[in-house]
This record gives structure tokens, sequence and C-alpha cells, in this order.
């Protein structure tokens, strides 16, 4: 991994490892995972994010036996639920040592431990000989790092061939006009941009990878961020942090919801395949 690369790793690994941000997520998305929520059914976010994993695993088919990378896993809530209830081999690699721990403990509790490893590590280096994995998954994670472009080239050496790529990622709208009006989200994740629909099929194509799906989902992105603000200040007394880090929260959750009403801003499951 290179010295640009780990300067990037160590700003949001550093941010996920906090005492107050793990508070955070596992007080007010329920300790299972850390990502965008589908509200169709339940404006609790717990069942929510829940729902999201069920979708994205209706995208695939049938994924039993098969050995999936969770890219970005955190809690490791939906590496438990495809181990568990859809009868998948699940490999979860992410940054966060803290969030780890939280995976660790939380999978031995289900009794998943011959199904599920938690590999520390960063997406963009991945500790993996190449073909290894027939689905790679991430939620919400790939925005975080600071060359994209690799990790996207570390996810096409890991797939197996014919081996399936889904994933979520808040992106900035095609043919943004004004990308500076995004400047408080950039500013809030400490990169000058976010990816978009477009990047993906244009990056995706070049490494082999042709698209199977893409299902377009932003109102959900501005439905859970409002969520989350809504909850994170009706239940800012339960967290072990100061007003001063909720206060900074809900300004922050506040430019993704005005973002998305703007129309700046996209969210959905795409789904790509690796050539034979």
């Amino acid at each position: 991994m290179t010295e640009a690369i780990s300067a990037g790793v160590a700003t949001a690994r550093d941010y996920y490892d906090s005492e107050e941000a793990d508070n955070f997520y596992a007080t007010i998305w329920g300790g299972e995972d850390i990502h965008v929520g589908i509200y169709e059914e339940s404006r609790d976010i717990r069942e929510a994010s829940r729902a999201t994993v069920d979708r994205m695993a209706k995208h695939l088919g049938s994924i039993e036996g098969k050995h999936v990378l969770d890219l970005g896993a955190g809690f490791g809530g939906a590496a438990r639920v495809l181990a568990r209830e859809y009868g998948a081999r699940v490999t979860c690699l992410n940054l966060s040592r803290v969030e780890n721990e939280r995976n660790r403990q939380l999978t031995r509790e289900a009794g998943l431990g011959d199904r599920i490893a938690i590999i520390d590590g960063s997406f963009d280096a991945m500790p993996f000989d190449e073909i290894q994995f027939d689905i790679a998954w991430s939620q919400d994670a790939i925005l975080h790092a600071p060359d994209r472009r690799a990790v996207l080239d570390e996810i096409a050496r890991v797939l197996a061939p014919g081996g399936e790529l889904i994933f979520t990622d808040p992106m900035q709208a095609d043919r943004l006009d004004d990308p500076s009006a995004l400047r408080p989200i950039y500013d809030r994740i400490h990169l000058p941009d976010l990816a978009s629909v477009g990047f993906y099929r244009d990056e995706l194509l070049d490494r082999g990878l042709s698209e199977v799906d893409v299902e377009i989902l932003t109102h959900e992105l501005r439905n859970h961020y409002a969520r989350v603000a809504e909850e994170l200040d009706a239940r800012r007394s339960e967290l072990a942090a100061n007003d001063a880090f909720v206060d900074r929260m809900l300004e922050g959750l506040s430019h993704w919801v005005e973002g998305a009403d703007k129309g700046l801003l996209a969210w959905g499951i795409l789904h790509f395949r690796k050539g034979q």
C-alpha cells in the first residue's frame, strides 16, 4: 500500500475507531449495520438496513455455498444474514479494528464462526490471492476510498471468472453541473469528490465487468439520512457523546438530505458480472 493511500485509509479508520463514532453507529443503527436502509416496509432504521441486505441478495438469486467478500463490512450484519439465511460463506474485509472486534463478538454469539472470517485490512490493497471469490459485496463503503480505481482493480483481481459484484454507494449525480455544490459533503468525508453511476459503469467495463442491473433508489438515501437525524436528535441523551459531536453529526446529515432534495446525489444497487 502506498503512503498516499495509507494516509487516506488512516483518516477513515481513525474516525470509525473513535469511541464516539462507534457508540453512534451501535446505538442509532442498532449495532448490526452501518449502511443506507430501504424504508418501503418500516421506518425503523435497523429493519430498513436489513431490508437493503435482502433486496441486494434478491438481485443475486441463489448464493448458497458461494464465497462472498464483504468489503467494508462494518459490524458484519450483512455477512451474518448472508451466512445464516442464504447459505453463503463470507469473508469480511474492514479497516476499523473496533468494528471488527464487535463483528467477531456478534458472529461468535450467532454461532457463525465457521462460516464467516473477519480480516483487518483495506480494500484498496486486499490481502488475498487472485480469483478467490464468487461474489464481491459492499454497502456504502467505496466512497471512502482515497483511490476508487484501485478498489475496482482489486475487486476485478480477486473475483473468479463469472463472479458478481453487487454494491451500494452514495454518489454524486451524473453530469453534475456544479460539483462544488457538494463541497460540504466532500469536506465531511475528507475527500475531493464522490463517484457516480457513470463512473462505475465506465471503470468496471474497462476491467472486464459487464452491467447486470442498476436499480436507482436515491429517495431512500434521502429517507435514510433524514431518519438517522431524527433518531439522533431524539435520542442524543442515550449517546456517550458530547453535544458538539451530536450537533456536527446533525449538520453533516442535513447536507446529505439537502443534496438529495436538490438532485445532486444518487444512490442505488449496482450489479455487475466479470467475464468468463
